[in-house]
């Protein structure tokens, strides 16, 4: 399985990306939109993992372009501003599996991955 890490602080999506890779799950990362963008034109990948808050195109954007080439791909958004409403637009009107709060638990992020990817 492959997932992609979007977040535009870098020392925390590699971190994230590294841990993944020791529990089996192979994980890219990039720090904004438009470098998304370009990498799923090179690999394919089942989920992508958003950061809410990112510059230029937004993580809630970004899924709308990316749900567009890949209808398959699932979506988990990531934000360190939790608040019901983000959750609300994240959960509902973004249509994100899943909404998580940074920093993020591990283990219930790969729980969220394998159970929208057996779905």
């Amino acid at each position: 399985m492959r997932v992609l890490l979007v977040d535009d602080e870098a020392e925390l999506v590699s971190t994230l990306a590294e841990r993944l890779s020791f529990r089996g799950i192979e994980a890219d990362w990039v720090t904004s939109g438009e470098e998304a963008l370009k990498q799923v034109e090179r690999q394919r990948y089942e989920v992508a993992v958003l950061d809410v808050k990112i510059p230029r195109i937004s993580g809630l954007a970004l899924k709308k372009l990316l749900e567009e080439k890949y209808p398959e791909m699932k979506f988990i958004f990531l934000t360190g501003h939790g608040s019901e409403e983000d959750f609300r637009i994240g959960s509902a009107e973004a249509g994100a599996e899943y909404y998580l709060i940074k920093p993020v638990d591990l283990n219930l992020l790969l729980d969220k991955i394998k159970e929208i990817t057996q779905k």
